[in-house]
């Protein structure tokens, strides 16, 4: 489960001149998602913000669990691992700031940004080394290939 502002993006609101919010992805992060696609994991995408930019990306990038303007993603990922057949403890996360850490307790494998609010650095199973946006979402996926291969 991806939160994305934060996390897919560096985290800045960018507001056009006519109040359309504006968001950057990183590609390798992009590549990263597809990785896990194709080796039959499921990616979601969580949002508490609800944004065309983030339908957008997801619709390219093939990720159909998107769930945007989410006030309680604990309920938004039971919902998910229920319809996926996954168990929750066999679920991750990866996030950046405090309103996740319910989240984070809820996931086998609650990851965070580098630059992530230093309670959810301190909660994290599993730290990138990059910040959010700048391919910390593309360091998580590699770790879980990694994971799945059995290689270390």
């Amino acid at each position: 489960m991806l939160d994305v502002d934060g996390v897919l993006t560096d985290g800045r609101l960018y507001f056009g001149a006519r109040g359309e919010a504006l968001k950057v992805f990183h590609v390798r992060d992009g590549h990263g998602i597809k990785l896990l696609m194709y080796a039959g994991v499921h990616v979601a995408a969580v949002s508490g913000r609800r944004s065309a930019a983030v339908t957008a990306r997801m619709r390219e990038l093939g990720v159909s669990t998107v769930v945007q303007a989410c006030r309680d993603k604990v309920a938004a990922l039971q919902r998910i691992a229920k319809l996926s057949g996954v168990p929750i403890l066999n679920c991750a996360c990866i996030v950046d700031d405090t309103p996740d850490l319910p989240l984070m307790s809820a996931v086998g494998l609650a990851a965070a940004v580098a630059d992530a609010h230093p309670l959810v650095l301190a909660a994290a199973h599993w730290v990138a080394r990059s910040a959010g946006g700048q391919g910390a979402v593309r360091e998580l996926c590699d770790e879980l290939l990694r994971a799945r291969s059995g290689r270390p």
